[in-house]
């Protein structure tokens, strides 16, 4: 038996180096112990002071299924914000409260699930497809933006206290994994070396590099491998290539997919043998448990020793977390209730949930609203559904406003505000005309309408109307909201649209039946307030899409194909509804001229880029900047556009503001055809602006972008 100084064991002793102490904490346990520590449910150690731990905790935007909790807009809202420091800042006060509760849990031996420090967020797959459930809980379809929020989350998640973990984050799900839901137990995703490197890895190198503690593998096979047993992406990629310290977690039950439905493997056994030998450290699920692990190394296809180095990365994971030492040496120990569900929390909630609103469409401009209108007709049952709120994965404010609250709490005190439910499935395609000759009074309608939580989400009870797949099948508004809309428009009163969802949605003619379209996303529970006050003008809309939005679902290609070819902006080839980081304000901004430091370039020098942004209106308001690259003189294919670079300002009315941009020559470098990253010389074109390049941006109310080009000799 180890002992130093006044401590039994080594590893109770906290000058010493993690390294050790964790090597002195695995040699104590017997091969029976360490056979249940490989289970998300690991089993108390009583004769060590080890209490049972469940790993499985999830906070995409909240700390959730837990009980209290600030709610914030759901992640696909949150990319709407293009606002890396607010995904910090919200990222911060998540982890906050989820200490909260974990000392909170503790006092009263609460070790259930939920109950943890470990979080298996943020979900960084990208979304290349309108259909899949899960898109909601993304940044979104582009690898550049998926990568900077995506380090901004794990780093508030994490904390920077140079010897504790705040919590534990998650970068999920390795990789190449974005649906069907309906065959993610057997499907196989093939994918090119270009894409695999261009698109579905970055953002996850990036939160590695970032330090992100674990990495969940996804369910699927990824060019023939199980992803949670794959050598590529697991040994080769994330620990040789990238040196990833930290530990894995397979997803739930994926492991017994492996024979179960990939039919990979024959036996438990075996699927215990291809994942941990491939570095999966840990199983949410059945299969690491310890009849399967002692079968499997009686049948020599493990060895304690691989055992171990699982053991190693877990425990270092709970060492770094504080879970071994007194309470007083952890500075997050100290962290009360009382931040959970706090003001200040709330106040974030309502600036992430205003800063994620996209004004779609504006005409006459008839939004903001006036307070001096005398009668406003709501429709829709989502204007007073609370559930809409909340996204999947969640938590539960004790306070959360609905659409309907936040408009009569912020409309004019002398103004009728009338709430019609209406858009029922089984309403009537005709409007009866009594009904007609109620709502003529109106001054405008708003209509608060679009898709909910329980139209898509994950394979499961929780997308209930989706018949437990989680995807749709289509991407346009219900039929009877369309019919709804149609016969409302007849009546010649102005129409705002208000759309709740966490995917796009394919608007079709309903488009010019309507004056004001704002999309919502599921906000939060300040979503109601947030609403409120960008249709009465208290503040400017300021949200950019993070998807692009098809015309229809005959320009989404295949569901199970993986190729980026004509998906996302980078590789779409026909006009849009909506391109990637569009949204209009309640002002007009004005971009350039722009300079550049030097046209002409080596391989290893930096372009600096500058551009002058005036806001021409009278409103003060945000503008997100942004910067793509395009490269010209390429043989082989690539992006139309890519998204290098952006940047939230303020513009008070008539304010202008020069905004810089490094252009490195990391940012510079291409995927080629053999997967691997190059600087190519020629030209490369820049564009500078409020969207995407494209005439689809001018169409719709974008300001012009500027251009600029340079090149690399």
């Amino acid at each position: 038996m180890s002992e130093t100084n006044d401590h039994t064991y080594v590893f109770e002793d906290t000058n010493r180096p993690l390294n050790e102490r964790v090597k002195d904490f695995i040699s104590q346990l017997t091969l029976e112990e360490k056979l249940t520590q490989l289970l998300h449910t690991s089993k108390a150690i009583p004769r060590l002071g080890v209490p049972e731990y469940d790993w499985w905790n999830e906070c995409h935007h909240g700390v959730g299924r837990a009980g209290l909790a600030t709610v914030f807009p759901q992640a696909i809202g949150l990319a709407a914000t293009f606002d890396e420091d607010l995904i910090f800042r919200i990222a911060s006060a998540i982890s906050d409260e989820a200490r909260a509760k974990y000392n909170a849990a503790v006092k009263i031996d609460n070790r259930n699930r939920y109950r943890g420090l470990t979080f298996w967020s943020p979900n960084i797959n990208i979304f290349r497809d309108p259909r899949w459930g899960r898109g909601q809980e993304t940044y979104g379809e582009d690898p550049y933006l998926t990568s900077i929020l995506g380090v901004a989350f794990v780093k508030g998640l994490q904390g920077d206290d140079p010897d504790y973990l705040k919590v534990a984050a998650c970068a999920k799900h390795f990789a190449v994994h974005s649906g069907p839901e309906k065959l993610r137990h057997q499907f196989n995703a093939k994918v090119s070396d270009k894409d695999l490197y261009e698109t579905y890895l970055p953002a996850f190198k990036a939160l590695v590099d970032a330090g992100v503690e674990s990495v969940m593998g996804a369910y699927n096979r990824t060019n023939d491998e199980p992803c949670c047993g794959s050598n590529f992406l697991l040994k080769e990629i994330l620990r040789k290539k990238w040196n990833f310290k930290g530990h894995v977690v397979s997803d739930c039950w994926a492991i017994r997919d492996f024979h179960v439905n990939h039919h990979i493997t024959d036996t438990p056994e075996e699927s215990v043998a291809l994942a941990l030998n491939n570095g999966c450290d840990l199983n949410c699920g059945c299969i690491f448990e310890r009849g399967f692990l002692l079968n499997a190394i009686n049948r020599k296809l493990i060895t304690e020793a691989a055992i171990d180095e699982a053991l190693g990365h877990l425990f270092t994971t709970r060492f770094k977390l504080g879970m071994f030492d007194p309470p007083e040496k952890v500075p997050f120990s100290k962290l009360g209730e009382e931040v959970i569900d706090c003001q200040k929390h709330r106040d974030l909630a309502y600036e992430a949930a205003v800063k994620s609103i996209v004004l779609l469409q504006n005409k006459n401009g008839l939004l903001p609203l006036g307070h001096d209108l005398k009668t406003i007709y709501v429709f829709g049952a989502n204007a007073m559904d609370i559930e809409l709120l909340l996204g999947n994965y969640n938590g539960y404010s004790s306070k959360m406003t609905s659409i309907m609250e936040g408009i009569v709490g912020k409309a004019g005190k002398g103004t009728s505000v009338v709430y019609k439910r209406a858009h029922l499935p089984n309403y009537s395609e005709e409007i009866d005309q009594g009904f007609m000759g109620e709502i003529k009074k109106a001054d405008v309608f708003i209509a608060a309408i679009g898709i909910t939580p329980q139209d898509e989400g994950e394979e499961g009870a929780d997308a209930g109307r989706t018949g437990g797949e989680g995807d749709r099948k289509d991407i346009t508004l219900p039929a009877y909201q369309i019919q709804f809309i149609k016969n409302l428009s007849k009546t010649g009163k102005p129409i705002i649209l208000i759309l709740t969802a966490g995917s796009q949605l394919a608007l079709g003619d309903i488009q010019d039946c309507v004056d004001a379209i704002l999309y919502v996303w599921y906000p939060g529970e300040e979503g109601g307030t947030a609403v409120g006050d960008i249709l009465f003008g208290n503040i400017s809309p300021s949200g950019k899409l993070p998807l692009t939005f098809p015309k229809s679902i005959d320009q989404i290609p295949d569901f199970k194909d993986y190729s980026m070819n004509n998906r996302t902006y980078r590789y779409m080839k026909e006009e849009p509804l909506y391109p990637f980081g569009f949204g209009l304000h309640y002002t007009s901004f004005v971009y350039g001229p722009v300079s550049l430091n030097s046209q002409t370039i080596t391989a290893n020098d930096s372009v600096k880029v500058a551009v002058m942004v005036t806001n021409s209106g009278n409103v003060s308001s945000d503008e997100v900047v942004q910067l793509y690259l395009q490269h010209k003189d390429v043989a082989y294919i690539t992006p139309t556009y890519s998204l290098k670079g952006f940047q939230r300002i303020h513009l008070k009315a008539k304010e202008k503001k020069e905004v810089e941009f490094t252009i490195t020559p990391e940012i510079m470098k291409l995927i080629n055809n053999d997967g691997d990253s190059v600087l190519e010389k020629g030209r490369i074109s820049l564009y500078i602006g409020g969207s995407s390049p494209g005439m689809r941006s001018i169409e719709l109310g974008a300001p012009d972008l500027v251009e600029a080009e340079f090149r690399i000799t």
